[in-house]
């Protein structure tokens, strides 16, 4: 029951880790969702703003300036949060790896390789709320900028709401977090 626990637990947190790495590295976290007939689609993302012309599908992005310019909070601690879950994502999966029964690494001492599961879920935990926080601080920003243009009577032609790409983050941490209460809690 153990083993298939653990192998259960790593194949989510795979599964995650790679939608948390995707989320963060594509350039979809907020789309325009203008209800009029479109010639363009535009795409807001942590590390640039791409437009994809709907006629004939050319699409063209703009870099951001330089990782170092001034950015607005919610790209600075986005991004910040995001590596952040990354990494630690990354290294649960490592950690997690050389503890699975399965695998041949420290096969004498069963106790130790239970602690690395479970640490691997704790830093699997760790990661999947710093995930969760970076993927709802975006959503709920793109949010209350769209509220706040509503509540003023703006419009600017187009409004933005929730890209492919957050959707793909807050899932990815998720389902971190699922594989990190199933280390820490369920494989005792």
């Amino acid at each position: 029951m153990s083993a298939a626990l653990q192998v259960t637990a790593f194949g989510l947190a795979l599964l995650s880790t790679l939608f948390l790495l995707l989320a963060t590295c594509t350039d979809c976290w907020m789309v325009n969702a203008d209800d009029s007939l479109e010639v363009s689609h535009k795409c807001r993302g942590l590390w640039r703003e791409c437009v994809t012309n709907m006629q004939d599908g050319v699409r063209t992005c703009d870099q951001y300036d330089s990782i170092l310019a001034d950015h607005s909070v919610k790209i600075v601690v986005t991004r910040t949060l995001m590596i952040t879950a990354d990494l630690l994502a990354g290294l649960a999966l490592a950690t997690l790896v050389l503890g699975l029964d399965c695998i041949t690494f420290l096969k004498e001492d069963p106790c130790a390789k239970l602690k690395m599961c479970y640490g691997a879920g704790v830093i699997l935990g760790a990661g999947s709320i710093l995930g969760l926080i970076g993927s709802v601080w975006y959503a709920v920003d793109v949010y209350v900028e769209r509220a706040m243009l509503v509540s003023h009577n703006i419009f600017l032609g187009v409004h933005y709401d929730f890209g492919w790409s957050c959707w793909l983050g807050m899932a990815g941490s998720t389902g971190c977090l699922v594989a990190s209460v199933l280390l820490t809690c369920c494989l005792y």
